[in-house]
């Protein structure tokens, strides 16, 4: 494994969120190529999400976005194991991203296995967990959760959601 610089693993940090340890561990594994430490990073995240997912996650939040012009809005019901988690900063953007999601690409389900047998949809368009993240089109929401979920070591899960818009 090879000696990362501190400015480096800022650097990397300041890309994904990861923590110090994790960044600087990804760096000396990838030998300093931060594109391949991001992989390793996100491959990581993935990994404990799906440890994580038996978790059961009866706290949260819900959160509330007004689009401007105040035409469009959502709410979201965000949830985690602890009301620790959902008071931090991290989450309620989490959240917000979300609704924003919610607002901007109208899914109609939250996850693709939630589309009724029979129902010829793309998921990517009407199922919210599959669709291209508004914020970074390069991820899809489920992918932005498995990065929280491996930033702040808890199950989260969208439970549901509902969007107004007027004369609709």
């Amino acid at each position: 494994m090879a000696e990362v610089s501190i400015d480096v693993i800022k650097e990397l940090r300041e890309q994904t969120g990861a923590g110090v340890m994790d960044c600087k561990r990804a760096l000396a594994e990838a030998n300093g190529d931060v594109e391949k430490a991001k992989d390793i990073l996100k491959q990581r995240g993935m990994k404990i999400a799906a440890k994580k997912a038996s978790r059961s996650t009866n706290d949260g939040l819900v959160h509330a976005y007004i689009h401007s012009g105040s035409r469009v809005g959502a709410l979201v019901e965000l949830n985690c194991e602890t009301d620790f988690v959902a008071r931090t900063a991290e989450f309620q953007e989490l959240a917000h991203g979300i609704a924003m999601q919610v607002a901007a690409m109208s899914p109609k389900y939250v996850d693709k296995v939630d589309i009724p047998a029979g129902e010829k949809a793309d998921p990517r368009e009407v199922a919210l967990l599959q669709q291209p993240y508004i914020k970074d089109p390069s991820k899809t929401l489920q992918d932005v959760l498995n990065e929280a979920v491996g930033k702040v070591g808890e199950n989260i899960k969208v439970r549901r959601f509902v969007r107004f818009a007027l004369g609709e």
